[in-house]
């Protein structure tokens, strides 16, 4: 059941073709292990981040006992453990699958699903995505093909006030008003009911597959697809008994993340400091929780707690305030975990500077784990030598730099 995999980075294409994967998509999961220099990675897949009490204190134990104790939030709201032990896999996939955190083993690396993580809580949206989100977790691993989608392919569901609809989805609904609901696909864009979203959903992935297969290129996504050999959304669609009306592609609804702090008036939203959590830190957050979910800004939903539960999650170090510099605040995993990296970036990262516009550090060119939109790119050349956006900085003066470009207006970037 598990594999180690050395990195494989694909061939760049010339501009205009499509990309050629050559070799199977190596994307880490919770039952296929990446080696990295501090240990094994176990990458779990948490369709809208959601965790029951239960299983936080399952995957807060998998850590302390088998990893290095803390749990990584990724940009799609899943979770990482590092630090595994070389034999530990069998143990940690008995762990999991215990806790209902493996539903379908064939299955456990496309379950990416990111839907808005506020819906259903605090009176926005057109519909509770949370519920489509389960929905399309049960149809995905119900389809034997679909276990053939890459670990990198993107469902997104936003309960349109606009979220997570940028974040680079594959497949992206959009709640509309009335009970409709916008199927967006790259360039092309459907309306129909809302009560067909799910179902729209799947067939949109089937066709990508179907495409991906006569295009013979091993593309992971639909934008690698060559030109010609671009889905038949439409027909897709139409056979799977569908009413879906092509629609103009509209602009991306798009609203600031959440900032940390209540949530309506039965949830909050916290930050993990460079979107790391330790297993106390999880339990926590789930100390008297309904359920928790994990957002693709690296924070956590805390569902059924009030904003009196606050105070308290902050002694625990937790971003618990917009005001604090640490917002908006992302890295790479760095030295020492990773053998790519030229520095210790969260060490570099935990610098004090002001907020604005997010900001990614980031160990070698890779930028792994990058934000979406507009952001301050730190890029690590060195062990004390940075670029922040291009321009050449030492480490002695990384908050001034960084404080500067988080506080340029996106139209001068």
């Amino acid at each position: 059941m598990l594999a180690a995999m050395p990195p494989t980075p694909p061939p760049t294409p010339r501009p205009g073709e499509a990309r050629i994967r050559d070799r199977g998509d190596a994307c880490p999961g919770a039952l296929r292990l990446h080696p990295a220099d501090d240990g094994r990675l176990a990458r779990l897949r948490l369709p809208a981040g959601c965790l029951t009490v239960r299983q936080v204190e399952v995957l807060a134990r998998a850590a302390e006992t088998l990893g290095d104790g803390r749990i990584s939030i990724t940009s799609r709201g899943n979770a990482e453990l590092r630090g595994l032990g070389e034999g530990c896999g069998a143990e940690l996939a008995g762990l999991l699958a215990g806790a209902d955190l493996l539903p379908s083993p064939t299955h456990e690396r496309v379950r990416n699903i990111v839907a808005s993580p506020g819906a259903g809580l605090d009176g926005l949206g057109y519909a509770d995505v949370q519920l489509w989100a389960r929905a399309l977790d049960t149809a995905l691993c119900a389809e034997p093909r679909a276990a053939s989608l890459s670990g990198r392919f993107l469902f997104l569901l936003d309960d349109g006030r606009g979220d997570v609809a940028g974040l680079g989805g594959d497949v992206s609904l959009i709640a509309g008003p009335e009970g409709s609901a916008l199927l967006r696909l790259g360039s092309h864009a459907f309306r129909l009911a809302a009560a067909d979203a799910v179902r729209a959903a799947l067939t949109a992935a089937l066709a990508f597959l179907d495409a991906a297969e006569a295009a013979g290129n091993g593309a992971w996504r639909p934008r690698e697809l060559p030109d010609a050999h671009v889905p038949d959304w439409a027909g897709a669609l139409a056979r799977s008994g569908i009413t879906a009306e092509p629609v103009p592609v509209p602009p991306l609804p798009a609203s600031p993340p959440p900032a940390p702090g209540p949530l309506g008036a039965h949830a909050l939203h916290v930050l993990a400091p460079l979107g790391r959590l330790t297993a106390a830190q999880l339990r926590a957050l789930a100390d008297g929780a309904g359920e928790l979910r994990f957002t693709p800004w690296r924070g956590v939903v805390v569902v059924g707690a009030a904003a009196d539960r606050l105070p308290g999650l902050e002694t625990h170090g937790l971003v618990t305030r917009p005001d604090l510099p640490s917002v908006g605040v992302s890295g790479c995993t760095g030295r020492p975990g990773c053998a790519k990296s030229l520095a210790d970036v969260r060490a570099d990262a935990g610098l004090v500077h002001r907020g604005g516009l997010p900001v990614h550090y980031s160990g070698c060119e890779r930028r792994c784990g990058h934000p979406h939109g507009t952001w301050v790119d730190v890029l690590a050349t060195g062990d004390d030598t940075y670029l922040v956006d291009g321009v050449p900085t030492p480490r002695t003066s990384l908050p001034e730099a960084v404080t500067t470009a988080r506080s340029l207006p996106t139209h001068t970037r």
